[in-house]
């Protein structure tokens, strides 16, 4: 139950809880584009798309009212300029730019693959004529209906093609400063707070800034799932609410963590001489000297029978 409570947290915090594994067994947190965003981004495109459509379709009432075109001339490049401002143009557009167009770049998007890498040519190909069934002929019904049941608002073509929209625009998350509470600061100079696993770190920096915007009974609910599972890592355990104990938790690990990032730094600092050094014992060669007439490099020392010459002058 604590999973799926916590799965709710991060799906409402805009992560992918699913997550994309490396080829290094690492798994990471994928920001994916939420399905407002996306359909804001395919309003702006269609609107790129039928502006562009407008503009050829002008061209070619102008060829044909000059008489430069047939009838049935001027029907077959009307669907040649349609075909080329829904499809190909965007096709051409992600391909070109690894998965954006305008209204990506607007709402700080990029379609990506399923395995994190860029797309290409044939991913941008069937999204493109997916699209037209999707978004052009349903006027967006059936791509809206596909985002909304699907975990990572994936469109029909994403599912089709196996790519997915990524949010690259996303904020830097404000740095977690938390103090151990009042009352448990003498609990806190005798506490041993072990290294908390990467996944229940995560979660209890996250529930630490979100906690404002959360109700009560779920605020306090998740509290003491958290608690309970990073009661493991805590001895002695307090006799404190379920938020106080991990605020100070927290509190705790980050002055462990810049103490140890502190010891680093200044055994680095010693050991830098000794690394820029050259080895004990390793010959220092001489700059060789340069023939006599010849100039000399700038900066280097002028020789010594150029110096004794000028000194008995």
């Amino acid at each position: 139950m604590s999973d799926d409570r916590d799965d709710v947290r991060l799906d409402s915090a805009g992560f992918d809880t699913a997550g994309l594994v490396t080829g290094e067994a690492i798994a990471l947190e994928i920001p994916v584009t939420s399905f407002v965003l996306r359909a804001a981004g395919a309003i702006i495109d269609l609107v790129a798309e039928f502006l562009l459509a407008l503009g050829l379709f002008y061209l070619v009432f102008v060829l044909a009212g000059d008489g430069g075109l047939d009838p049935a001339a001027t029907a077959a490049v009307a669907i040649a300029a349609l075909v080329l401002s829904i499809v190909l143009v965007p096709v051409a557009v992600e391909t070109a730019t690894r998965g954006r167009s305008l209204g990506k770049l607007a709402v700080g998007a990029r379609v990506v693959r399923d395995d994190g890498g860029a797309i290409g040519f044939r991913h941008a190909l069937v999204r493109g004529l997916t699209g037209v069934l999707e978004i052009v002929m349903t006027a967006g019904g059936l791509a809206a209906v596909v985002g909304l049941l699907s975990r990572r608002s994936r469109r029909l073509g994403d599912v089709l093609a196996g790519t997915h929209s990524q949010l690259e625009r996303v904020p830097a998350a404000p740095p977690l400063v938390v103090e151990v509470p009042a009352p448990l600061a003498g609990w806190a100079t005798t506490a041993d707070v072990a290294r908390l696993p990467d996944a229940l770190a995560r979660r209890l920096a996250q529930f630490l800034r979100q906690r404002s915007g959360m109700t009560e009974p779920s605020r306090s609910q998740l509290a003491r799932s958290l608690a309970q599972e990073a009661a493991a890592f805590v001895s002695p355990l307090p006799a404190a609410p379920a938020e106080d104990f991990l605020l100070a938790v927290a509190a705790l690990r980050r002055r462990r963590e810049e103490r140890a990032l502190e010891l680093v730094d200044r055994r680095m600092s010693r050991l830098a001489p000794v690394l820029a050094d050259a080895p004990r014992g390793f010959p220092v060669r001489e700059a060789p000297r340069a023939p006599r007439g010849a100039p000399a490099a700038p900066g280097a020392p002028a020789p010594q029978d150029a110096q004794a010459d000028g000194g008995s002058r």
